[in-house]
């Protein structure tokens, strides 16, 4: 089954695909707004003939949801609009964190992993749903 990982951030947005049991990077969309967003997400699902989004939820360490969770259900719930497939939010929590570790531990420079964080934490949400409905 092909899945999109989303990792939605303020201005941009981190794409993962898994078709099957391993999640990579795939894109970052630097948001050009929620209309352009939601159009680009559902076009790339089509593309890669994508049958579960994956969308990160970045919940608080309490585990309860605050501004930031509001809004990545808001988005999945926008984006559910756009497309007919099915869309679920995962808990993200410390996955940019490990994202930007595992880009400094690989020695990639500070540009470089800052262009990519955002895609390889969607790749490590991703992974993890994958994991959990797996096992």
């Amino acid at each position: 089954m092909a899945t999109l990982g989303i990792d939605v951030g303020e201005k941009r947005i981190g794409v993962a695909i898994a078709h099957g049991l391993v999640a990579v990077p795939l894109t970052v969309i630097e948001s050009a707004g929620e209309k352009a967003d939601m159009e680009r997400i559902a076009a790339m699902a089509n593309e890669y003939g994508i049958e579960h989004i994956v969308v990160g939820l970045p919940r608080s360490l309490d585990g309860s949801t605050g501004k930031q969770a509001e809004k990545a259900i808001a988005f999945a719930e926008s984006l559910s609009t756009q497309t007919d497939i099915p869309i679920d939010t995962w808990d993200e929590r410390f996955s940019t964190v490990s994202a930007e570790r595992m880009l400094r531990d690989a020695g990639a420079k500070h540009d470089k992993r800052k262009s990519n964080r955002d895609a390889m934490a969607a790749a490590i949400i991703l992974q993890a749903y994958i994991d959990r409905i797996n096992t």
